[in-house]
């Protein structure tokens, strides 16, 4: 299976034909992951470049690579980059592109990313650009949508929080635009209300979608998508202490409920530990999916899959 491009840079370059292919490679994955792994990209190397703090997509990345049998080669921290002399993306991405054959990169500039595979000799995958996209996190939570859900057609999803610098809901908001009958409920405060930008992509692809500062409101939804607070997003740390647990979802509001609760993480309170328990609680289920995700991400861009 194939994509009819060669490096992942946004959820807006996908169409339904590529997620399907996506979701159902990953579908392969997960059998192959329960397994152990295998070889099938033995002789491959990944260089994960992560110049912004990152666990679960560096890990997760590292993990795939080595799950198929592959090798990892890293960069971790701009200070210890020659980023941090002066070098440019572009430079960079083709030095490291005569090391390896793939490379996945989180950059805190937004549009970093389109920069980076404007050269790059090498499949690149964007793993998060600032503020801007996070197209691999958008594509493990649709795939734990469908897992949990049965279905990407015909849903109602709330999103609560940091929707104005979440890259996550921006991104996760643009695939959902390929589906039928989605529907749209956004929590925030209206110093973090989701921006136009998607707001109008949202108009445009005819979703429904209502904004509101209440959670009582959006918790008659088939999933329930909780982000954190960015405190690395403020300049102001007394606005961020105002916000950040505007919103924490508890057991009680949930236990009674087939509503399906997901982070992308980490979180800093949004979700109360009472929650973890409960069968409807997907956040960790999810954490394993980005793995699925990013076997099935490597393989097909490295043409393998």
């Amino acid at each position: 299976m194939t994509l009819p491009f060669h490096h992942i840079t946004s959820t807006k370059q996908f169409s339904r034909d590529d997620t399907d292919v996506i979701l159902n490679v990953a579908e392969k994955m997960e059998k192959i992951l329960v397994k152990g792994g295998n070889n099938l990209l033995n002789g491959k190397i990944l260089a994960a470049l992560f110049y912004e703090p990152s666990t679960r997509t560096r890990l997760s990345f590292e993990t795939a690579m080595q799950r198929l049998g592959g090798d990892v080669i890293t960069a971790d921290g701009l200070q210890f980059s020659s980023m941090y002399k002066g070098e440019t993306i572009e430079d960079t991405m083709m030095v490291v592109g005569q090391y390896a054959d793939i490379i996945a990169m989180r950059h805190p500039e937004q549009g970093s990313a389109d920069r980076a595979a404007a050269v790059c000799p090498v499949p690149f995958i964007n793993a998060g650009d600032g503020p801007g996209q996070h197209p691999t996190q958008a594509l493990l939570d649709l795939y734990t949508i469908r897992k949990e859900r049965g279905s990407l057609d015909d849903i109602h999803i709330t999103m609560v929080g940091d929707l104005k610098f979440g890259r996550t809901v921006h991104s996760l908001s643009y695939l959902l635009g390929l589906y039928r009958d989605v529907r749209l409920t956004l929590i925030a405060p209206k110093e973090l209300a989701m921006p136009s930008k998607v707001t109008s992509y949202l108009k445009e692809k005819n979703i429904f979608f209502v904004e509101t500062e209440e959670l009582q409101q959006g918790l008659d939804a088939d999933v329930v998508y909780m982000t954190r607070v960015q405190k690395e997003r403020f300049e102001n740390p007394a606005e961020y202490e105002r916000l950040k647990l505007k919103y924490v979802l508890q057991a009680d509001h949930v236990c009674d409920r087939s509503i399906t609760v997901l982070h992308p993480l980490p979180r800093i309170g949004e979700i109360a530990t009472d929650v973890d328990s409960l069968p409807n609680a997907a956040y960790f289920r999810q954490v394993r999916n980005g793995v699925v995700i990013r076997m099935a991400l490597l393989a097909i861009l490295l043409g393998k899959a």
